[in-house]
C-alpha cells in the first residue's frame, strides 16, 4: 500500500471521529463548525467512492472535441469523483438522520457517531476491481 492510498484510506475516518471530538468545543466555536460541516459534506462520500475508485477509472472520459495536449480526462474524472463524493456524502447525512428521527433517537452526536463508525467500516472494506472493458456496444453481436 502506497501512501497516498494510504491517506486515502484513512482520512475520512480520521474525520470523523475529529469532528466528533470537536463537539467537546464551545458551541458558538469556528473550529467545531469548521470540522463537523467538512466531514459531513466530504467524509462518508470519500469512503465510499475510495471502494469503487477503481471501477469508475476503468473507463475515460471523452472530450467533446479530442485535442492532444489537453487535460480533459484527468480534470473530468477529478470533477467527477469530487462531485460524487460530496453527493454521496449528503445522500448518506440524510438517510442516517431519517433513520435516527424514525427510531425516536436523533441528535446531532448520534448522527455524527453513526456516520463516523459507517465510514470506518467503509474504509475497511477493500477497493473494488475494474472490470474488463467490453468491446462490443449493448445489443450488438460478438
Amino acid at each position: 500500500m502506497t501512501p497516498r492510498e494510504l491517506v486515502t484510506r484513512v482520512l475520512p475516518p480520521c474525520g470523523g471521529w475529529l469532528a466528533l471530538a470537536a463537539l467537546a468545543l464551545p458551541d458558538a466555536s469556528p473550529l467545531r463548525a469548521a470540522a463537523v460541516v467538512v466531514f459531513l459534506a466530504a467524509g462518508p462520500g470519500a469512503a465510499v467512492v475510495r471502494i469503487g475508485a477503481a471501477a469508475l477509472g476503468s473507463r475515460p472520459a471523452r472530450g467533446p472535441v479530442d485535442r492532444p495536449g489537453t487535460d480533459f480526462d484527468q480534470h473530468s474524472d477529478l470533477l467527477e469523483r469530487l462531485m460524487l463524493m460530496i453527493f454521496l456524502s449528503v445522500g448518506v447525512v440524510l438517510l442516517t438522520a431519517t433513520v435516527l428521527i424514525a427510531g425516536h433517537a436523533f441528535s446531532g452526536q448520534r448522527v455524527l457517531l453513526a456516520l463516523a463508525v459507517l465510514t470506518t467500516l467503509a474504509a475497511f472494506c477493500p477497493p473494488m476491481r475494474a472490470s474488463p472493458t467490453s468491446r462490443t456496444r449493448k445489443g450488438s453481436a460478438p
